[in-house]
């Protein structure tokens, strides 16, 4: 009975092995199926590497008093010394060099001409113009190729004209705004002196508009042909450039006819800093520089950004990066009270005025986590602190609520890099996340709050306080709620109050600091983020170049 019982379990065993071999096969067939599609797929990417480092030119040329191999592909330009044989066998050792063709800007003949001759003239060879880094500014540099036969030199000269086409991101025709006025109104002297040769040598056409007051840019972008441009300029400050982002954005919502629902905007903006902070400027350059910001638009290096909407009551009130409620809007409507000052002078007595008067909004303060896990933005606050950033299933708002005393409540989609706060008002924020930071500080005495400001000049620790809330959200409502009794200047006495909030009469309005511009708005707000919806002509950096200490705190 023993035989006939073992005969199905060796059948049984021999379908398995065999059901386990077919399967092994099939695995193996497919692992050797994948390991010849990457093959072919290496094969490919290195075809395509040999087509686009394939020698497009190949000539000889004097960089300076030397004789030289250049050799021209599509995306390098390399020059290597022609060095003759010794006649001991010693030879040196070249010194070669190269240029990226991304990092050329403009390319020009080079012609002998005489004194008050404007055209004509013999060849000499080619110029390039490129862009060469140092740290985060961008500095230009040329490169001169001696040649004196014409035909060769017209020859490089229109091939690498042809390759810099190419580059589709380069503008060819801007928009510029310039606004006199702002900081020591010298933007029409830095646009002129700075930023129209670079420019000129890029062949890149211009329609300036020198703006004449506030909202003259906005009413400007809102009629005209964008259509036309390639990208907007504005050289000028925050001020000028918060009313060209908001232009851009409310442009593009016009144009798509989409009132309820932000739209991204259709060109990019650069933006060449001229005002006292330049705070956009240096969160996408690192730099408070003409120049470099100049070469970022020539190069056409564009850098999504994230922008908020700022609505009270179901009304936009304006798009843009940044937004300060309490300490930072009380200090900016009391710098505008003093436009006389010089901008240093009148930062200084606003900050040291507001901080003598420190008194907290009472207010709620309700915000929508980020669905995108971003912990790690606020790495210096204790993990129990970050129990209610965890993200909300998708299409769900959960929305927390606190109501409280508030020193000041900030919210920022962008780092907000300057030089007074080289890592930024909201450090470790990136430009497009899709999220911003709330920095909630509540009520503290005078002397805490000012060791908080100040750890902003240093590198790390602002939030390291037990006053201070950090959250990476998606949505903030802010709702005053101190709307009857007394007015600010008959509440406002010397000394610490811990207890005493802001009180106002009704029907006043709450000064906020929007992109350092002053707003009152006499109701709630609601701040959305809105992912990626404005292109700046810059890049991503992590920390402006240099830092300003000030004196009066």
């Amino acid at each position: 009975m023993s035989e006939p019982e073992e005969l199905p379990q060796r059948e049984q065993r021999e379908s398995t092995k065999k059901k386990k071999k077919a399967k092994r096969s099939v695995k193996k067939k497919k692992e050797q199926r994948e390991g010849e599609e990457q093959e072919e797929q290496v094969e490919f990417e290195q075809e395509v590497q040999s087509v686009n480092e394939c020698v497009v030119l190949h000539g000889i040329f004097k960089l300076g008093k030397k004789s030289h191999d250049v050799l021209l592909t599509r995306t390098k330009l390399t020059w290597t010394p022609i060095i003759p044989e010794n006649p001991t066998g010693e030879t040196g050792v070249p010194q070669s060099g190269e240029v990226l063709l991304q990092d050329i800007f403009a390319v020009k003949v080079k012609r002998r001409r005489a004194a008050g001759q404007e055209s004509g003239g013999p060849v000499l060879g080619v110029a390039l113009f490129w862009c060469r880094r140092k740290g985060r500014r961008l500095e230009e540099d040329t490169l001169h190729l001696h040649n004196a036969s014409s035909e060769h030199t017209h020859t490089w000269y229109n091939t690498l004209k042809e390759l810099l086409t190419g580059f589709s991101s380069r503008p060819t025709y801007l928009k510029v705004f310039i606004n006199p006025s702002s900081h020591k109104k010298e933007a029409v002297h830095i646009y002129r002196d700075h930023v129209a040769p670079l420019f000129k040598m890029a062949d890149i056409r211009t329609d300036i508009t020198v703006t004449e007051r506030k909202g003259h840019a906005l009413s400007v972008m809102k009629e005209c042909k964008l259509d036309e441009y390639d990208g907007v300029v504005c050289v000028g400050g925050d001020g000028s450039v918060a009313e060209l982002c908001h232009a851009l954005v409310l442009r593009a919502q016009l144009d798509a006819d989409s009132p309820e629902k932000p739209v991204r905007a259709t060109l990019p903006l650069g933006i060449i800093p001229a005002g006292s902070t330049d705070v956009v400027s240096c969160s996408v350059h690192g730099v408070r520089d003409p120049v470099t910001a100049a070469l970022h638009i020539v190069l056409g290096h564009l850098q999504q950004v994230d922008m908020c909407s700022f609505s009270s009551h179901g009304q936009l009130v304006r798009f843009g990066f940044s937004a300060m409620f309490g300490f930072g809007g009380r200090s900016l409507a009391r710098a505008e009270k003093k436009r006389w000052m010089p901008s240093s002078r009148r930062r200084e007595y606003a900050l040291v005025k507001t901080l003598a008067r420190l008194r907290p909004e009472d207010c709620q303060l309700s915000f929508l986590s980020a669905k995108k896990s971003n912990s790690n933005l606020f790495v210096q606050r204790d993990k129990d602190q970050d129990q209610d950033q965890d993200p909300e299933s998708e299409g769900e708002e959960s929305w927390v609520t606190n109501q409280g005393l508030y020193l000041s409540i900030s919210i920022m989609s962008i780092p907000c890099l300057s030089p007074h706060a080289p890592q930024g008002l909201a450090p470790n924020t990136s430009l497009a996340n899709g999220s911003a930071a709330l920095i909630a500080v509540g009520n503290t005495s005078r002397s805490e709050f000012i060791k908080h400001l100040k750890r902003y000049s240093s590198s790390t620790g602002q939030f390291n306080f037990s006053f201070v809330e950090t959250h990476v959200v998606s949505a903030v409502k802010i709702r005053p709620c101190s709307l009857i009794g007394c007015s600010e200047d008959e509440s406002e006495e010397e000394g610490d109050s811990k207890t005493t909030p802001f009180i106002h009469t009704e029907g006043t309005t709450f000064p906020w600091n929007i992109d350092g511009e002053l707003v009152e708005i006499a109701n709630e707000v609601l701040i959305r983020v809105h992912p990626r919806l404005i292109t700046l002509y810059g890049e991503e950096v992590e920390e402006a170049e240099s830092s300003v200490s000030c004196s009066c705190i």
